[in-house]
């Protein structure tokens, strides 16, 4: 029932959204539980415990991963038969991780609005964290933003993610635009669910990029737009991480 993410200066805020944990005791894989879990081993005596952390990949429920960012948590751990051992793990990003990260905590930023967007985001502090922010009202109805652009991002499979931490009253898309040589294709890739307190989703870019074969350059984006006029759109988003 209790884990925790460790980060370094690099690797940015330690905010995660893992949800399950995949089980291997002395090398055989005991299954994937959904947390907070108490897992059945039929072992006793010292037992070497391997714990991957699992994620609801683009936030869908149905497809929970291990997430390939994640190193697996190791223990050796004295096993007692009809008892209960708690388990704590610490998780950490792989060591050959690639990261750009948009915190707003420095200055400038690597995230702008696009042509598209209709409104400028404001960085606002709440309890000392500084956050994009965006309000979609009177006569406009679309806000958008995208990252820096990735000229040499990995493809063949290798996996590429977008981690952001997010509410919304407005549902949000989020996809890439790929620059190739004589034009510029928008892939529209994931909606992501209104959120009235903050949320982290991971975004599996991987197929997105790894299908775009010649492309000089990608940036990720997420947009909002105002369905109902009556109302005010709002977004606010921090932690917004490219990973591969």
């Amino acid at each position: 029932s209790e884990f925790s993410l460790t980060t370094n200066l690099n690797e940015g805020s330690n905010t995660e959204n893992i949800t399950d944990v995949w089980i291997y005791a002395n090398d055989q894989f005991r299954g994937a539980f959904e947390l907070p879990a108490t897992i059945p081993l039929l072992h006793e005596g010292s037992t070497n415990l391997k714990i991957f952390a699992g994620i609801k990949d683009n936030g869908i429920s149905g497809t929970r991963v291990r997430y390939h960012f994640y190193k697996s948590y190791e223990e050796d751990v004295n096993l007692v038969k009809d008892s209960i051992t708690l388990i704590k793990p610490n998780f950490q990003y792989t060591e050959n991780t690639n990261f750009e990260i948009e915190n707003f905590e420095g200055v400038g930023t690597n995230v702008d609005t696009t042509l598209n967007s209709e409104v400028d985001f404001n960085i606002l502090t709440e309890n000392g964290n500084k956050y994009g922010s965006a309000l979609l009202e009177g006569n406009h109805l679309k806000f958008e933003i995208a990252t820096d652009d990735f000229e040499d991002l990995p493809q063949g499979g290798s996996p590429v993610y977008m981690e952001i931490d997010y509410k919304a009253n407005q549902i949000l898309l989020a996809g890439a635009y790929i620059n190739y040589p004589q034009t510029i294709v928008n892939s529209e890739l994931l909606w992501i669910t209104p959120k009235e307190e903050w949320h982290k989703i991971y975004i599996n870019m991987t197929q997105t990029v790894s299908q775009a074969i010649g492309n000089n350059s990608i940036k990720f984006y997420v947009n909002m737009f105002r369905t109902d006029t009556t109302e005010d759109s709002w977004v606010k988003f921090d932690n917004i991480k490219i990973i591969y």
